[in-house]
């Protein structure tokens, strides 16, 4: 069970250092809904010695989720901005990189030093979902256009839900169903926000916005 896990937290590594690398904003959202499928498999494995109905519908409600409904409405705003990279972000791809490296050792210092109520399967879930947020972060102030921006908030809410793993025994299900409610609504709050300014201004670049004046 233990290398299941550590498989599956080295596979959410792997895609946070994708998203942060790469340009097409077509493959950051497929890197994006493979990664809510890996969270949505995650409270499967961690932190549960037997499984209950509970976790098994918030599984599925996640899988379902982040793997389908938000990928499907990025790609259709996607289409619709006909935005295809991220040409010039605020801090450069290797710089990324870089940075996202940093940000790794960060996260593993950081949660070797953190005391947990319960104890996990494995103490990787922690340095994981600090790292994921991190990125996530980054993402958000790194890159200009607004469909990046979406993509780093919802990798960054990906982190705080697997750090709600640490609790989720002892949390409601209706707490993480309604979280799951509130990011679908932002997401399909940004999806309108990014179809406007794209109609209007012809680009989804953010950072033009401050050129505005009353």
């Amino acid at each position: 069970m233990e290398l299941w896990i550590d498989t599956l937290i080295v596979l959410l590594i792997l895609t946070n250092l994708k998203l942060i690398s790469s340009s097409r904003l077509s493959a950051c959202i497929r890197v994006v809904a493979f990664q809510g499928i890996l969270m949505g498999i995650l409270p499967l494995l961690v932190g549960h010695d037997v499984l209950t109905l509970r976790v098994i519908l918030l599984s599925g409600i996640t899988v379902l989720m982040k793997g389908m409904v938000f990928p499907w409405l990025l790609l259709r705003t996607l289409h619709t901005s006909h935005a295809r990279r991220e040409m010039e972000p605020f801090i450069g791809y290797s710089t990324s990189m870089l940075m996202s490296v940093g940000l790794l050792a960060l996260a593993i210092w950081m949660g070797e030093r953190l005391p947990l109520p319960v104890l996990l399967k494995s103490p990787l879930v922690v340095p994981l979902s600090l790292f994921t947020i991190m990125v996530g972060l980054l993402a958000i102030v790194s890159r200009r256009k607004a469909l990046s921006q979406v993509l780093g908030y919802l990798v960054m809410e990906n982190g705080i839900y697997a750090f709600g793993l640490a609790l989720a025994q002892k949390e409601p299900l209706l707490i993480e169903l309604g979280t799951l409610l509130d990011v679908f609504m932002a997401v399909f709050v940004m999806g309108i926000a990014i179809f406007h300014i794209n109609r209007e201004f012809d680009h989804i670049d953010t950072d033009l916005l401050r050129t505005l004046r009353d």
